[in-house]
């Protein structure tokens, strides 16, 4: 009977992550633009608070925050979506 050998899962390092991909000027715009439609659609009354919605990009592009470009869609259906 053969064993199964576990893989040893090197740690994540979030410092890292974070340096390099986080903070670059580009990610930064977008989590902005990503900011500025949640904002919006909470003053319209779209989300609320802890609902566990998020606000999905038709075209992709988090920092075209027209009204045409979200809609409101469940966490897991939009984050599964590439």
């Amino acid at each position: 009977m053969a064993k199964k050998v576990a893989k040893k899962k090197s740690k994540r390092n979030y410092r890292s992550e974070y340096d390099n991909y986080h903070s670059s000027d580009e990610q930064k715009k977008n989590r902005a633009g990503r900011n500025k439609t949640r904002r919006e659609a909470l003053k319209d009354g779209r989300v609320t608070k802890g609902d566990g919605m998020d606000m999905h990009h038709k075209d992709g592009n988090p920092r075209n925050t027209s009204k045409s470009n979200t809609r409101v869609m469940k966490k897991g259906t939009n984050r599964a979506k590439k």
